[in-house]
């Protein structure tokens, strides 16, 4: 055994005994793409590196800020001001030298979504982002290149990290996000309805086929949100100042789960364990 097999041997033999002697080859063949670096995306890269995932595409044109230090792994005070992909090639290479790291600069979207999957080809592609039009464009492409797809919905507001659920979108309940993607994909790309003609919800919701996780919990809306909703009372119209800027409160306790629930069926899809 050379060196360089048996430094591999070391760091991911623990895989092989867990999963079988064939694995760590069929990681090591594997690439994914994770879109969005950021609270739950950084996690997942983080995680598929450390199982000897042997090409990442990270996507993101953010840069780490001092905002993110308390939920995304790669936010620390000596990278700040990098952007994102960069932060997390750099844990990456210290991670596994023999990961392929493509860097994509930008934000998913339909203008360059079929782009990214024909160029290089991915085994799987995560979606991380908060961006109802850029998962829009990304469930459509799968959809059309036939690529295994798993989409995260928000993690922000969330402090259960076992209310974690895992299914089809049909199945997602207290995630407002999702709950907008799957009225649009319904009302504008044919996907299956959950309602008859009259409106009236049917007895078995058909699938939709997209995979996805989410936390079953009501989002705890931030006490500035709630002031502002108290002050504009009855006046109609009235926006809160800043709700678009000042989001949902986050923990790491939340985002991290997620990202690793995320990552192990990754490594579930990549290996077919059903």
């Amino acid at each position: 055994m050379s060196m360089e097999e048996s430094n591999h041997e070391r760091r991911f033999g623990g895989l092989r005994r867990l999963y079988g002697e064939k694995a760590t080859h069929r990681l090591a063949g594997a690439h994914v793409i994770v879109a969005g670096i950021g609270g739950v995306g950084s996690w997942v890269a983080e995680a598929l590196a450390r199982s000897g995932v042997g090409q990442l595409t990270l996507a993101d044109l953010d840069h780490v800020a001092e905002s993110n230090v308390n939920r995304q792994i790669h936010a620390l005070t000596q990278t700040m001001g990098m952007a994102k992909v960069q932060a997390m090639a750099g844990r990456i290479e210290g991670i596994n030298a023999d990961c392929q790291v493509n860097l994509f600069d930008d934000f998913v979207e339909a203008g360059n979504i079929n782009a990214l999957l024909t160029e290089n080809r991915p085994d799987l592609l995560i979606d991380c982002t908060d961006q109802a039009s850029a998962k829009i464009a990304m469930i459509l492409a799968c959809r059309q290149h036939k690529i295994p797809f798993i989409m995260c919905g928000g993690a922000g507001g969330k402090t259960d990290p076992l209310s974690l659920r895992a299914g089809d979108l049909s199945q997602a309940h207290n995630d407002a996000l999702l709950a907008r993607l799957r009225n649009i994909l319904r009302k504008q790309h044919g996907y299956p309805k959950g309602s008859d003609r009259n409106g009236k919800t049917l007895k078995r919701i058909p699938k939709m086929n997209v995979s996805c996780f989410w936390f079953d919990q009501p989002a705890i809306l931030p006490d500035a949100w709630l002031a502002g909703r108290e002050n504009n009372a009855g006046q109609a119209g009235v926006a809160l100042q800043g709700l678009s800027c000042a989001g949902y409160g986050s923990c790491v306790t939340v985002t991290a789960s997620m990202g690793m629930a995320v990552a192990n069926a990754a490594v579930q899809e990549i290996l077919n364990i059903n």
